[in-house]
């Protein structure tokens, strides 16, 4: 049973919060259901709270970027952390140039260890994936993305399966496009 499987809680606060801001609601809950299991409470060995899995220092700066009144006792609040995560996932999204895999990588061990990853020749994003250096990165781009490609099933979205989600080939940063937000957390 896929629904049981896959399960899609809170579905109206996702549905409003990703169509807000232009965001994959098959993508946002692949993410939650590796972050957190729909575990509003949730937290990591090294501090990430939350539905989304937000870490301290990430929750304040997104509140600050996207406009977020925020105070750290926040960050399980179902709302909050849900506006915080997908603010942080979308600004990530944008500065990978919509690539989901270079983002799951980014949302996982950081922006700038993405960045690096994504240097040297050009990749389909399969092998880029499975040539992650991180093992619990490279698993979580994997199910993510394997996750996004259920969810849009579940959802009627089938014409978004998972060599679409991968994209194009993956290699450095065309120089036409605008720089990294390198404040990015």
């Amino acid at each position: 049973d896929m629904q049981q499987r896959f399960p899609m809680p809170f579905r109206e606060q996702v549905l409003a919060r990703t169509q807000a801001i232009g965001l994959d609601v098959a993508y946002v809950y692949g993410l939650i259901r590796q972050e957190s299991r729909f575990i509003i409470d949730a937290r990591s060995g090294v501090g990430a709270s939350g539905l989304m899995q937000v870490m301290p220092a990430t929750a304040r700066w997104t509140a600050r970027k996207i406009g977020l009144d925020y105070s750290h006792e926040l960050i399980t609040d179902r709302d909050v952390n849900l506006t915080l995560g997908t603010g942080y996932l979308k600004l990530v999204l944008d500065d990978f140039a919509g690539s989901q895999p270079l983002a799951a990588a980014a949302y996982n061990a950081g922006p700038s260890r993405s960045r690096r990853w994504r240097e040297g020749p050009l990749l389909d994003p399969a092998a880029w994936a499975e040539n992650i250096p991180f093992s619990e990165t490279r698993d979580y781009v994997k199910k993510v993305l394997s996750n996004a490609a259920y969810y849009a099933a579940l959802l009627g979205n089938e014409s978004v399966s998972l060599s679409v989600r991968l994209g194009e080939s993956i290699g450095p940063r065309d120089p036409a496009i605008a720089s990294a937000d390198r404040d990015l957390p």
